[in-house]
């Protein structure tokens, strides 16, 4: 089972330049927030909590996983102090059960079949209605929205039951680990987040063959954030999502991939 990854930010560089008193007062004043956020979002996130500590002078760490894992532990009790989910279903959950407020949308995902050798860019239909592959990845549809959409796409074409009778989906918990699945080739194909692409960094940066499903073809993925109401920091996480939102956000997250609000 993939583990939920806690990564910190380090403070901007610019810090260490203050001198004596003007460094304690800013030390004094500095916050620590803990954002649980969806796998798919992890590059852009990170990309986002950079800029936002070096306008604000916060400390913010990210802790990474499926959706549906990160609620499970902030319904047992973990210190978060916002959630951003990878749908609006399980963050409304938290409002309507006054453990959460500000609700927003603040991207939309879009799904992306991915294969290194296969030519899914040219022949996408034809590949999947052969099922001449071993493995297709799609994330766990209970867990992931991204595992949803790709089921949705699969039935479209009726094809998802004879897959799962031919056991032919391997199946990642998150959209990270199926992504893994596939950049490393254990599954010929797979539905990943079209982020994941996108990202610099990304092992199959400038390879491989990509194909977009049509969007009717599957739920729109919106995905939503909140404020947890546990938070003892409720005016720093307040600054954090206005900057999720404002233009510097919007922009790193037009960059990876994502529609925005």
């Amino acid at each position: 089972m993939e583990a939920i990854m806690l990564k910190t930010l380090k403070k901007p560089l610019a810090a260490a330049l203050l001198g004596g008193s003007l460094l304690a007062a800013a030390s004094a004043q500095a916050a620590t927030i803990t954002v649980a956020i969806a796998a798919n979002f992890t590059k852009a996130a990170e990309e986002i909590g950079a800029a936002w500590e070096a306008k604000s002078g916060h400390d913010v760490r990210f802790s990474f996983g499926p959706s549906g894992k990160l609620l499970a532990q902030i319904q047992n009790g973990a210190p978060f102090d916002a959630y951003f989910s990878a749908d609006t279903d399980r963050p409304e959950l938290l409002v309507e059960a006054g453990d959460a407020r500000d609700f927003f949308v603040y991207a939309r995902g879009q799904l992306a079949l991915f294969s290194l050798d296969l030519p899914v860019d040219e022949r996408a239909e034809a590949i999947l209605a052969d099922g001449d592959f071993r493995y297709l990845a799609a994330a766990n549809p209970k867990a992931a929205p991204y595992g949803l959409a790709a089921q949705q796409v699969l039935e479209k074409r009726g094809l998802y039951q004879r897959y799962r009778d031919a056991g032919k989906i391997a199946t990642g918990e998150s959209i990270t680990q199926t992504f893994q699945f596939v950049t490393t080739g254990n599954a010929q194909l797979g539905f990943v987040a079209l982020s994941q692409l996108r990202d610099p960094e990304s092992p199959v940066a400038g390879k491989g063959h990509t194909w977009m499903p049509p969007a009717e073809d599957y739920d729109p993925i919106e995905q939503g954030a909140v404020a947890l109401t546990r938070s003892e920091h409720p005016e720093v996480v307040d600054d954090f999502l206005t900057f999720v939102r404002g233009d510097a956000g919007a922009a790193i997250i037009a960059k990876y991939g994502y529609d925005t609000p």
